[in-house]
């Protein structure tokens, strides 16, 4: 049953806000901004069943001043933990890896630069980083997949079935989250999903990634 609470970053934000184009969006990205997405994978569609939301995925952003970079930290399923340039993600550049593959709003959380002290970052930095590059196991990627049909079915979820070092992609984002000091409220059932930070009403939204004109190997740049 799709949940009735306050939705602060609305399903129809996918479609009806007025998209940027990479370089508006990166002008305005900080550290800790999250890419809220809706796609047509096979684990985004199952994500979509389970949740009964269009938000299938979600990453957290990085600004690196000191390279001149932001990048984007998200959990693939088939991949694992990886880092991507924010260009690459929202428009391609004609090499791998591709853009998402579907629609994207870029959202804040309103406490994350209060509660981002240099201590908390770097526990947060010490967690995201850590996970980086180890592919997931076929053991933990059924894990992963049990779950959220746990979840879609409305079960209670097996002590067994909680994470240990394999993340949906909003349980990284969460646990990234909980190392600032900010825990994004979810009705305990299932997993911590996509839609749980779109609801969440310190989220807003800050704009909507422009659909690339080339069909996923834009102009974006590098960076």
């Amino acid at each position: 049953m799709p949940d009735k609470r306050r939705v602060a970053v609305p399903e129809s934000a996918l479609s009806d806000l007025p998209p940027l184009d990479y370089a508006s969006l990166r002008a305005r990205v900080r550290t800790g901004d999250l890419a809220l997405c809706s796609g047509q994978q096979l684990f985004s569609k199952a994500i979509r069943w389970a949740t009964a939301s269009k938000f299938s995925h979600v990453a957290m952003l990085v600004r690196l001043e000191e390279i001149d970079r932001v990048m984007v930290l998200e959990s693939i399923e088939k991949i694992g933990v990886r880092a991507v340039a924010f260009s690459r993600f929202v428009s391609g550049n004609g090499r791998k890896p591709h853009p998402f593959p579907g629609q994207i709003v870029i959202a804040r959380h309103s406490d994350f630069a209060e509660q981002a002290t240099p201590e908390r970052l770097g526990e947060m930095g010490d967690f995201a980083a850590d996970r980086l590059g180890a592919p997931f196991s076929s053991g933990e990627i059924l894990k992963i997949a049990t779950r959220i049909a746990a979840a879609g079915l409305g079960m209670k979820m097996p002590r067994q079935l909680l994470p240990d070092d394999e993340f949906i992609c909003s349980e990284y984002v969460a646990q990234c989250y909980r190392h600032i000091g900010i825990h994004v409220p979810w009705d305990g059932r299932g997993f911590i999903a996509p839609a749980d930070f779109a609801r969440d009403p310190k989220v807003e939204a800050i704009g909507r990634v422009a659909v690339p004109a080339t069909g996923g190997k834009g102009t974006g740049g590098t960076k």
